[in-house]
C-alpha cells in the first residue's frame, strides 16, 4: 500500500493587521515602514512561527509527522507557502493558490 503524501497549502495576505504585527525581532521599532514589516513577516514564516501562530492548521498532521517548508511564493498582496513531509509537486486543479487554479480555469 503507498504511503500517504500530505501537502499543506497556506495563503496570508500581507497587507492585514495579521501581516502586521510584530513577529520577528523584540528589539526593532514598532513603527517599521510597510516594506520592513512584509520582510520580517515573510522572514518570521520561513523561520518556522507559522505553527506557533497558527496551530489549528497544524493539529489535524500526526504528532509524528514533521512538515517542512519547500515553497513561498510572494506576490504583490499574498504569501502562498507549501508544506509537507517531503516536497510534492503540487496539482494546480486542487491548489488554494488563486494564481494556480484560475489558471486551468476556462473562460468563457
Amino acid at each position: 500500500m503507498p504511503r500517504l503524501r500530505t501537502l499543506q497549502e497556506i495563503v496570508l495576505f500581507n497587507k492585514t493587521s495579521f501581516a502586521s504585527r510584530q513577529y520577528s525581532e523584540k528589539s526593532a521599532a514598532t513603527t517599521q515602514p510597510d516594506s520592513a514589516r512584509e520582510e520580517s513577516f515573510k522572514q518570521a514564516c520561513w523561520n518556522g512561527i507559522l505553527p506557533e501562530i497558527l496551530p489549528e492548521l497544524f493539529s489535524p498532521f500526526e504528532s509524528t509527522a514533521q512538515l517542512y517548508m519547500w515553497q513561498m511564493r510572494e506576490c504583490e498582496h499574498m504569501l502562498t507557502m507549501e508544506m509537507g513531509e517531503e516536497p510534492i509537486d503540487l496539482d494546480f486543479s486542487t491548489s488554494i493558490d488563486p494564481y494556480c487554479f484560475l489558471e486551468i480555469q476556462p473562460l468563457n
